[in-house]
């Protein structure tokens, strides 16, 4: 089926392979990103799980560069959330922008399908 598409429309086929080539590395790449992304978010929402459970007296710190910033309970509770907010927002992005790839390598292949129907009626 391939190399009847090629004989038929090479440009047009071609182009469809580097296309679905290019996609497909795009696809691999958002699904890499939202693992890591899912991954951090995790570690945020267990790390914070932990901090609340301590004591309002606890001593936390911040590590910042190569030192450490003592900080209250509430500052590191709000930037876990923030951190877990962002991946959250990221995830949605690329979710999105996986989606667009996947239906735009759809809307080509089925482009190569019209065209060699048409061929065939010729």
């Amino acid at each position: 089926e391939a190399l009847r598409w090629s004989l038929l429309f090479p440009q047009a086929f071609s182009e469809l392979q580097a296309k679905a080539m290019d996609t497909q590395q795009k696809v691999k790449l958002a699904d890499l990103q939202i693992e890591q992304l899912s991954k951090s978010k995790k570690h945020a929402h267990l790390t914070d799980t932990e901090v609340m459970m301590l004591v309002d007296e606890t001593r936390l710190y911040e590590g910042v560069g190569r030192m450490f910033i003592l900080q209250s309970k509430g500052v590191i509770h709000n930037q876990l959330l923030e951190k877990q907010r962002i991946a959250e927002e990221k995830i949605k992005e690329l979710e999105q922008k996986k989606s667009y790839l996947e239906r735009s390598m759809k809307e080509a292949e089925d482009n190569i399908r019209e065209m060699l129907m048409a061929r065939r009626a010729q």
